[in-house]
């Protein structure tokens, strides 16, 4: 048995997809806290050792690594026959959910909690442009999950998670969650699979690391 540890915050849903998928999984796995908020992933230590792309998360197992959130969800698909799909056209499928989710998804929300979830500052006009590519982007994913359980049909692949990365945090984004019923119907979907838990249980949180520092 792979002995995974995942670099990783807690704050991070990018990390989450990854820890989410290896407890659904079952995978034995042990999360190595990166101080992102105190600059980890910024020296040249992390980039020259770790991730030269300086970012989280990081999956080390058998002397190798892996980067990217879509690319370690896809390897950890293959591996254990789980969440991948079952045909060429569910994974062209999956692929298609996990690009839209990096390009316009995830991107833009993600970059919105940052600035006004946690780091309570940004330019007025940028989270404006942040809000609406955001509200556009949930407003596709919750018409098209009108019709379904999951992004592809009735059970949950890669896709879901990748998406599903920062639905479950609490920071103040601006946006009114409850205008987005069928996307909210999906989140709860996704938590009552088996082996969910919430990122701040897998994972450790950078910011109380930055209280007590």
């Amino acid at each position: 048995m792979r002995d995974f540890r995942l670099y990783c915050v807690g704050e991070s849903g990018n990390c989450f997809k990854v820890a989410l998928m290896l407890e659904l999984c079952g995978y034995a796995w042990q999360p190595v806290f990166v101080d992102f908020f105190g600059g980890a992933t910024r020296g040249g230590q992390y980039r020259e050792e770790i991730n030269e792309l300086g970012e989280v998360p990081t999956l080390e197992f058998d002397g190798k690594r892996l980067t990217q959130s879509g690319v370690i969800l896809t390897y950890l698909a293959n591996l254990s026959g789980k969440y991948g799909g079952k045909t060429e056209d569910e994974k062209l499928e999956i692929l298609r959910w996990m690009l839209f989710d990096n390009h316009k998804f995830t991107s833009y929300y993600a970059t919105l909690r940052w600035m006004v979830g946690l780091q309570k500052t940004g330019d007025p006009a940028v989270i404006d442009f942040l809000t609406k590519r955001a509200l556009s982007a949930f407003s596709i994913v919750d018409k098209h999950l009108r019709a379904r359980a999951f992004l592809l049909g009735d059970e949950p692949t890669i896709a879901d998670f990748s998406l599903a990365g920062y639905q479950y945090y609490e920071e103040e984004t601006g946006i009114d969650r409850s205008a987005f019923a069928n996307l909210n119907a999906w989140s709860q979907r996704i938590a009552a699979l088996p082996g969910w838990k919430h990122p701040y249980e897998l994972m450790p949180r950078g910011l109380d690391v930055a209280t007590n520092k």
